[in-house]
């Protein structure tokens, strides 16, 4: 049972309605990821389908979508998922979007054109690995 559930992939839904910015950082992910099932979704209706559906262990979320904002999102999937990791992305540094961000649930908060590919992929790494996924998708601790 136990070792089912560590064979399971890793699984990451990018809710962002910017196809353009959602498909770099799909490819981003699966290039160094190859293990990684990823999801996407470019509102908010439709990332709680996905999500419900899905299951995501990971989750990067834009604030500004249409209908529902990111942040209100994010609690909507805290208060129902409250182990889902989620990064809240946004093209604006303003520490108080930082602080909502924050307030309304999120793990982690990236300011888009900010951060670089490889300061993502380190913050995905460490989240793989607090979540007891090595690096490279295995199962931390299966050395029975």
């Amino acid at each position: 049972m136990s070792e089912r559930q560590s064979m399971r992939p890793f699984k990451t839904l990018i809710v962002e309605d910017n196809v353009s910015f959602r498909q770099t950082l799909l490819e981003i992910l699966a290039a160094r990821f190859s293990f990684m099932s990823i999801e996407e979704a470019g509102d908010g209706n439709e990332a709680l389908q996905k999500i419900d559906l899905f299951m995501p262990d990971l989750i990067f979320m834009d604030i500004k979508l249409p209908g529902e904002n990111g942040l209100q999102l994010t609690q909507k999937i805290k208060r129902k998922y409250s182990e889902v990791v989620i990064i809240v992305l946004t093209s604006y540094h303003f520490p108080e979007y930082r602080e909502a961000a924050y307030r309304s649930g999120a793990n982690h908060f990236i300011v888009k054109g900010a951060s670089t590919n490889e300061e993502i992929l380190a913050l995905v790494e460490s989240i793989l690995e607090d979540s007891g996924f090595a690096a490279d998708g295995s199962a931390k601790g299966n050395h029975s």
